[in-house]
């Protein structure tokens, strides 16, 4: 099976010192929210299982809605044949408006690799979406981390420790950043085999059901929103330690930036297989953003 170790960091501006933080451990505090018969909570508790058959896919959700912190996850993605699954891993909030950043692992046939989306989405508009041609194999141990919504900064995505996609905060340009609504952590595996795989040409073979992706190891230390601390009430008033970024990851401009890993080795940290190909970022302009559709 392929174990994807997932890091999921959610920093919305500059970090809490810790008396603010709460902590979670532990996978009760999520809630099997779709497809409840096809979700379940096995090894006493410690393991969360989604499964996908001809009837039903499934998803759960966190209890909890966070502005800001760290999270940890453990994924290990459907094995064998995935062909037409897909295993999405995101940040959402509520609503037509919603913000959302998301993980997407396309399932492909046996031996060949995973194809990996990230996608950004504010006030309910895609605004920044990147596809890997190649991405993590099923055999392949890797660590993920998403980090969002910090003002006047940016959000990243990156395997290993290592930046894969990297939105830049361009408000002052009329583009929308997801920085404002507190975000759940949800994840779900469901039949998509009319797109996922070769453009939806590979079916999925039914006869390889039930389709399995299994997470453990849940772990946050995090800020949770409640009735009397929003987004924009909460963050203001913290001044703990600066969000480091390194000059390498700011943009110049606006205009359909193409992000190239900065010339990192992906395949010496043992992340990829040999076919990946870099992941380009594309950002419209604020035109092009006020015209795009949300098609997810």
């Amino acid at each position: 099976m392929a174990l994807l170790l997932v890091l999921l960091c959610l920093v919305f501006t500059h970090l809490a010192i810790l008396q603010h933080e709460v902590s979670a451990s532990s996978n009760s505090d999520f809630d099997i929210s779709w497809g409840s018969d096809h979700g379940n909570i096995v090894d006493n508790g410690q393991q969360l299982q989604l499964t996908l058959d001809q009837s039903s896919g499934s998803r759960f959700q966190c209890k909890n809605e966070y502005l800001f912190g760290k999270i940890d996850m453990q994924i290990k993605l459907v094995r064998g044949n995935s062909a037409g699954t897909v295993t999405a891993y995101y940040l959402s909030s509520q609503g037509d408006k919603h913000d959302e950043i998301d993980f997407e692992f396309l399932g492909n046939l046996s031996g060949d690799p995973y194809i990996m989306h990230t996608n950004v989405f504010s006030q309910g508009w895609a605004i920044a979406k990147c596809n890997s041609t190649s991405g993590l194999t099923q055999l392949q141990t890797s660590t993920l981390t998403l980090c969002s919504g910090i003002p006047n900064r940016l959000c990243k995505f990156s395997v290993d420790g290592t930046p894969v996609t990297v939105f830049n905060n361009s408000e002052s340009l009329g583009v929308a950043y997801p920085k404002n609504q507190a975000m759940r952590i949800y994840s779900s595996l469901w039949n998509a085999d009319n797109w996922a795989t070769r453009g939806g040409a590979v079916k999925i073979d039914w006869s390889n059901a039930p389709f399995v992706a299994s997470y453990q190891n849940f772990s946050a230390q995090a800020r949770t929103a409640s009735s009397d601390c929003s987004a924009s009430s909460c963050l203001g008033g913290f001044s703990g330690a600066q969000w480091k970024i390194p000059e390498i990851l700011k943009f110049r401009s606006l205009k359909f930036k193409t992000l190239d890993f900065w010339g990192f080795g992906l395949q010496s940290f043992g992340v990829f297989g040999t076919t990946f190909t870099p992941c380009n970022i594309i950002i419209p302009d604020a035109e092009q953003h006020r015209s795009m559709k949300d098609t997810y």
